[in-house]
């Protein structure tokens, strides 16, 4: 507990608090010895940058506590059933191999925040494989994990101004049956956006 306190740079006492809360799983016991290990780790560091985002240690509690009783993703971030979008179960190993290093607390809080990630147990869900694969797909092409997310942020509010568009437009129970159709007209606008920014 000490040496996983000092890499966490927490007191000892912070960390049996921590444990008492249920913040960290308990560790691995062999007899009297108990075994703390990178997971432990990677979710104090989480922890942490939590609060220093503002987060409080109840709204902490209630996360952790939402993902780790069993409850999926869509339930837990409150998306309701999911529709097109697979989500994504990947071990924290995983999750750092398709970002090539950048998969560093900060980058990780900004993903909780967003909604692109949750945590159950040990493993972490994304909530879309094709937002997971394009966002590794440009971390290789060299775009900063921090600049993609930043962007995906900025998206997300543009893409619900459009969904509540159509939603006026057509009523919900149209708009649900309609759907293909305002993706393309969405997909469409765009290719043409893109022309007219990128027109010599």
């Amino acid at each position: 507990m000490a040496d996983l306190a000092a890499a966490a740079g927490i007191t000892v006492r912070t960390l049996r608090f921590y444990r008492e809360r249920g913040l960290i799983p308990p560790p691995r016991r062999e007899g009297r010895i108990a075994w703390y290990d990178e997971h432990h780790l990677a979710r104090l560091r989480t922890i942490a940058a939590l609060l220093d985002r503002g987060h409080t240690l109840n709204g902490i509690a209630d996360l952790t506590a939402a993902f780790e009783s069993g409850r999926n993703v869509g339930e837990v971030l409150e998306l309701g059933p999911p529709t097109e979008e697979e989500p994504v179960r990947l071990t924290p190993q995983e999750l750092a191999d398709h970002f090539a290093g950048e998969a560093t607390p900060e980058n990780l809080v900004a993903a909780l925040d967003l909604g692109y990630l949750a945590t159950d147990g040990e493993d972490i869900v994304h909530i879309s494989r094709r937002l997971l694969d394009v966002s590794a797909a440009l971390v290789r092409e060299g775009v900063p994990l921090a600049a993609v997310l930043k962007a995906g942020g900025r998206v997300r509010e543009h893409a619900d101004a459009l969904a509540e568009l159509f939603t006026d437009l057509l009523g919900a129970e149209e708009a649900r049956r309609l759907r293909p159709l305002a993706k393309s007209v969405v997909e469409a606008e765009l290719s043409l956006a893109l022309d007219r920014r990128l027109r010599p």
